[in-house]
């Protein structure tokens, strides 16, 4: 998984993208009258301020843990990722929307279309480079999966949200494109409203995306599968351990996992020894898994109906 460095580079980049590139397509629809061009500068500066919330989030999510908040405050980064997918919704979809039906009621020839073909030229190649960071950050934390059950899997929104906004810029700078020239070429000016309602629907559609894995990480997920088998495996290494259950887990941010292990142990069993086992399997818990933060070995009585893992010996 790639650090918050890493994270923050991706963010860092795309801000810097998207700040320069709205002013100019703010100051090229107002020179040639485009409301693709329009819609495309309300996605940018929207973008803007999304990678601000990113950052704010990451900063905040990096406090320690306090009397307020003992586990940490990891989960701000998902909170403020949230709020991002809401903003690109509500205002990057909704106002780009509001924008083609306005242009479709109301068409106006375009001005000299020169202006809006210099703007995207240059934002395709800026959305591009940042569009390029953020995948390789990405690369890294998906190593061989998909692209899809990595976007599921991940749980760095700092990186994912990143790489759904590039490439939707990208993606809207192509219709803008396509909105420009036919309404020049055809003389239909309502082309470029038409533009603009198809940049408002990608924003949409890029927003539930978003919308959902990051709901979902700020409701709580378990930890993957192999790290849950190889916890009972290391519980069923320990002689003292009759049984133990499916750990619970929850990622309470990219890199940190609540962990709590509910165990049977010999009824016999001193108490001076049970320390050791609790102490010496919570070690090698999260020697095997550094992202481990908070292992909380829970000492229970379970049938064997309950238990999934016995000792080996």
């Amino acid at each position: 998984m790639p650090d918050q460095s890493e994270s923050k580079t991706a963010i860092v980049a795309a801000l810097a993208a998207n700040l320069g590139i709205a002013a100019i397509k703010f100051g090229a629809a107002w020179v040639t009258g485009s409301s693709a061009m329009l819609s495309e500068g309300i996605h940018s500066l929207v973008d803007t301020a999304n990678e601000w919330l990113l950052l704010l989030g990451l900063r905040r999510s990096q406090q320690p843990a306090d009397a307020r908040r003992p586990f940490g405050y990891g989960k701000e980064l998902y909170f403020w990722s949230f709020m991002v997918s809401v903003f690109i919704f509500s205002v990057g979809g909704g106002l780009s929307i509001y924008e083609g039906i306005e242009h479709l009621r109301h068409p106006e020839p375009l001005g000299s279309p020169t202006w809006n073909y210099v703007v995207l030229s240059l934002a395709f190649i800026f959305d591009g480079l940042s569009f390029l960071v953020a995948r390789r950050t990405f690369n890294k934390q998906r190593g061989r999966q998909s692209f899809w059950a990595a976007f599921r899997a991940s749980k760095d929104p700092s990186v994912f949200v990143v790489l759904f906004e590039d490439a939707s810029d990208l993606l809207g700078l192509l219709i803008a494109f396509l909105g420009v020239f036919l309404s020049h070429w055809l003389q239909m000016p309502e082309l470029d409203g038409v533009a603009s309602l198809l940049i408002g629907l990608l924003l949409l559609v890029v927003a539930v995306l978003l919308l959902r894995e990051t709901k979902s990480l700020l409701l709580g997920e378990p930890a993957e599968t192999v790290l849950l088998h190889q916890v009972a495996v290391l519980a069923r290494a320990e002689a003292a351990i009759m049984r133990a259950a499916p750990p619970l887990t929850s990622y309470l941010s990219p890199h940190e996992i609540l962990l709590v292990l509910p165990v049977e142990f010999a009824p016999d069993l001193p108490a001076v020894q049970l320390t050791q086992v609790v102490a010496r399997l919570r070690a090698a818990i999260q020697a095997a898994y550094p992202d481990v933060r908070h292992v909380f070995i829970q000492p229970t009585a379970l049938g064997e109906a309950d238990g999934s893992a016995a000792p080996g010996g």
